[in-house]
């Protein structure tokens, strides 16, 4: 009885080892989990990475970040996080400023404005979270984390 992904994509045959249906399971999960977040924030006209940015922001307070430590901070990578500094600045939701200490560096901070629209997102995304994953339990989502986790941890090629 083919079960799983197997079954999600109709794949008759079985897959060549378990690492290949693992990590073919995880693409699927991914994409289906950021197809629910692209929709949950289109309405207010923000992408995944747009948000994961204003978040960065948030947290980062009124130190800012720099357009570097905001590409080693972003959930997914961005190749131009230039233009995605870019786009959130000419809807007021960031501003750029250069360093006191050295001219050559410009930090980035989040405006009220940006803040605003992250107090209106904070529940939304919250029970957003809860709606696709809630239906595990504390233990599997901790072991899930933790899997994930090891994951990452693939030794350098």
């Amino acid at each position: 009885m083919i079960r799983g992904l197997q079954a999600e994509i109709r794949q008759t045959k079985p897959f060549r080892s378990l690492e290949e249906e693992a990590y073919l399971s995880l693409l699927r999960t991914a994409d289906r989990l950021m197809r629910k977040e692209v929709e949950a924030l289109k309405q207010h006209a923000l992408s995944p990475t747009q948000y994961n940015a204003l978040r960065i922001l948030r947290g980062a307070g009124s130190e800012g970040v720099t357009c570097r430590e905001m590409s080693e901070r972003l959930l997914t990578k961005d190749p131009d996080v230039t233009r995605l500094i870019d786009r959130l600045d000419a809807r007021g939701l960031i501003a750029r400023a250069r360093s006191d200490r050295d001219r050559r560096v410009v930090r980035t901070r989040i405006t009220p404005k940006g803040l605003e629209l992250l107090a209106q997102l904070d529940e939304p995304m919250h029970q957003w979270t809860l709606a696709l994953l809630g239906h595990m339990d504390q233990e599997e989502l901790r072991s899930l984390i933790q899997l994930l986790n090891r994951a990452r941890e693939q030794p350098a090629s």
